[in-house]
């Protein structure tokens, strides 16, 4: 009776744990935002199962043990354990087991009916158990992501505790006694024990293993052996709290479900592998610009949006010709690629007279002359003006002539503030020159404000694009 309490009391125990491991190896508790309720139709994978499994305990470490070192023969018990086991992970599982069996120990078994000389003793243990194991599965916990080979073969480890409860028989020295000395303890709270141990399993299908076990049992219970019976003293042999013993099996699991697949043999990469093959299969040669290539830009004609791009125009992407100053001349046609101008000039700002305070020097021979742009409200020269600014250092001291830079800006801010805006950009301009090996008596600054603009129909500043005002934020050179 009070073995079915504990049954029934350790099964009330694993069954909350076993509904919410189910539904981590599902997915549901994946932190997907795609979460669908729990119901065993949504399970992917069979999780429980059933284990069978039968074999021999030897006690080790005991007053009476069954392995004898070069003194008698070993003493071979039986046993024999059912489980139900619950797949939490692919790597981890919780087991409710049931041991029963027969450990034989010390001189000889008890059954053989042989007398025993004046220090020998023998014994006999039936025990049964009732145990709670957790079961980690090393191969998917440890499974190479590379390793691709069929999976049959899988290492479990096992550890838990229990409740045991044993009747112990010993036959003293001397002829055989039909009388044996007896003791039996029942199942309570205070008969705990543990196991570990190890198994190996096969996969022969779907449904069955078959498994190796070696578990090591500690009884907690320095009477398991049968030496303490009557209290005559054999007790105390060997100095130990606990007598442990050796039980390996040989076993079968039945997995339960519906489902192709158990979660315990499940390969998480097993579903990647499978994609992969698939996609193997349906592998096609691809067949690159179907509709070819017009323009020969480099740009298939099936997303080349300019399919007559000119011959030797560079081009983004999309197969659009490049414009880099954005002036509607493509850089292949423009004079002047960095510089705004307009269509009928090439590209390039256009030259306007000396009276005028216009660019004077910038022509198609002189246009490393044309000048320099400035970002809005600054006067710093920008690391891109550099090389023309080398250049014409160069120009300058070759030439015959003497220089005015000249500084201007648009029409945004007040008549002053440019005015000052234009001669600090103009002196910024011909102290870099002079630094940088320009002859200082060629050279003389002056700031013309909002006065002299490349683009005079930008006034205000809103009737025109930002590259034209860009334009007009300017330090170009003037021939005296």
């Amino acid at each position: 009776m009070k073995q079915n309490l504990l049954s029934l009391v350790a099964i009330g125990l694993l069954l909350p744990m076993g509904l919410a491991g189910q539904e981590a190896s599902t997915g549901a508790n994946s932190g997907s935002q795609n979460i669908s309720p729990f119901t065993q139709s949504s399970k992917r994978f069979n999780d429980w199962s059933i284990s069978i499994g039968a074999g021999v305990p030897l006690i080790q470490s005991a007053d009476m043990t069954s392995i004898k070192n070069g003194n008698g023969k070993n003493l071979f018990g039986y046993s024999a354990y059912v489980s139900v086991d619950k797949a939490i992970t692919h790597a981890f599982g919780l087991n409710l087991q049931y041991d029963r069996g027969e450990t034989r120990q010390g001189y000889a078994n008890t059954k053989d009916h042989v007398e025993l000389s004046g220090r020998e003793i023998a014994g006999r243990t039936q025990y049964d158990a009732i145990s709670i194991l957790g079961d980690l599965n090393f191969s998917n916990l440890l499974r190479r992501v590379d390793n691709k080979s069929p999976f049959r073969w899988a290492l479990h480890g096992y550890a838990g505790i229990g409740t045991i409860a044993y009747k112990s028989y010993r036959q003293d020295p001397g002829p055989y006694n039909q009388v044996l000395n007896f003791e039996k303890k029942p199942f309570k709270l205070g008969s705990l024990f543990g196991q570990a141990g190890a198994g190996l399993k096969f996969k022969i299908n779907n449904r069955f293993d078959i498994e190796g076990r070696v578990m090591y049992v500690v009884t907690g219970d320095d009477e398991f052996d049968g030496a303490g019976v009557g209290q005559t003293g054999y007790n105390l042999t060997e100095d130990q709290i606990s007598d442990n013993f050796f039980n390996t099996t040989l076993g079968v699991t039945f997995k339960l479900g519906k489902h192709e697949s158990h979660l315990m043999w499940h390969d998480p990469l097993q579903e990647i592998y499978y994609k992969l093959d698939v996609l193997a299969d349906k592998t096609q040669d691809l067949e690159v610009c179907k509709k070819g290539d017009v323009d020969n830009d480099g740009v298939c004609d099936d997303w080349d949006r300019q399919l007559d791009t000119p011959a030797g125009a560079r081009v983004d992407g999309a197969g659009v010709a490049l414009d880099t100053d954005l002036d509607g001349v493509i850089d292949l046609y423009d004079k002047c690629v960095t510089v705004p101008g307009p269509v009928e000039n090439n590209g390039c700002p256009l030259t306007t007279n000396n009276n005028n305070g216009g660019t004077g020097l910038v022509s198609e021979e002189t246009t490393l002359l044309k000048g320099i742009e400035f970002d809005l409200n600054s006067d710093r020269i920008l690391p891109s003006n550099t090389p023309i600014l080398n250049n014409a250092i160069n120009y300058i001291n070759s030439s015959n002539s003497s220089f005015r830079v000249i500084g201007g800006t648009d029409t945004r801010g007040t008549e002053e503030y440019n005015q000052g805006l234009s001669e600090r950009r103009a002196n910024n301009v011909k102290d870099f020159l002079i630094q940088n090996g320009a002859d200082k008596n060629k050279i003389e600054a002056l700031g013309k404000g909002e006065t002299n603009l490349l683009y005079p129909e930008c006034e205000p500043a809103s009737k025109c694009p930002e590259w034209k005002n860009r334009a007009n934020r300017r330090v170009y050179f003037e021939a005296k």
